[in-house]
């Protein structure tokens, strides 16, 4: 019988690939027999660390360094990937200044921007005749896309843009055979909370509002994104899944 939840055999791109919750969801689609290309932008260290990890229990993952938020990267990351066809791609890059207004510039905008709309915008797009059918194209967004958080702005408005970007893509790129889904996990415990002046505070109120008095964790969201990649999420297009444990459903 037919698995539709296997990914074995897909070739999948996943940027941001190499830490935080990008890295939980490349090393779980190699360890479950996905052709991954991890991309990252300048951290060798974290790159060659999750290739080594995965060698020893005997899977293979390919990283391919490349600043997606450019031209020149997003030409050099699509040069790497080949000719052969992709079925998935998971856009996990991320990054933003966290601030109060009054400390953000327009440079700021468009450093945040420039990696968490544009450069999916311009992989979708140049992606697309290369997707396999039935490929699956999967956005990570965020709680702040819906809803405002202290010295968020900026991360958040990117995030808003990139739900509403994933949802028009996913009519306009339905006829060529090709799903767009958004993935929108809960507050997960990584080194990107590091950036946060209010880190703490904000894992403490995370916690209290989960019904399950914990934080989301990356295997779990890693999971979701096994999903949104295999053919059991066929029907879901425009979709966006919150792995959040019933955080956003509470209030």
């Amino acid at each position: 019988m037919n698995d539709v939840f296997a990914v074995t055999g897909k070739r999948i791109l996943v940027t941001g690939g190499t830490r935080g919750i990008g890295r939980a969801i490349s090393s779980q689609l190699a360890r479950s027999g996905a052709m991954v290309i991890a991309n990252y932008v300048r951290n060798d260290e974290s790159a060659e660390s999750l290739k080594k990890e995965l060698a020893e229990g005997g899977v293979a993952l390919e990283v391919c360094r490349a600043d997606i938020s450019s031209p020149e990267g997003t030409t050099r990351l699509i040069e790497a990937l080949g000719p052969e066809p992709l079925s998935a791609f998971v856009h996990c890059a991320a990054t933003g200044v966290h601030g109060p207004i009054d400390n953000l510039t327009l440079r700021h905008w468009d450093f945040t921007f420039a990696l968490n709309v544009r450069a999916f915008f311009s992989l979708a797009k140049a992606l697309s005749p290369r997707f396999a059918p039935g490929a699956s194209i999967v956005a990570l967004s965020s709680d702040g896309a819906l809803h405002a958080f202290p010295n968020y702005s900026l991360v958040g408005a990117s995030k808003g843009a990139l739900e509403a970007l994933s949802r028009h893509l996913a009519i306009e790129l339905a006829s060529r055979g090709l799903r767009v889904n958004v993935l929108s996990p809960g507050t997960v415990l990584t080194e990107a909370l590091d950036a946060f002046p209010d880190k703490d505070a904000r894992v403490k109120e995370a916690i209290e509002r989960s019904p399950r008095g914990r934080l989301t964790t990356v295997d779990e969201v890693a999971s979701a994104a096994h999903f949104l990649c295999s053919d059991a999420s066929s029907g879901l297009n425009g979709h966006t899944l919150v792995v959040d444990g019933g955080q956003r459903v509470r209030g």
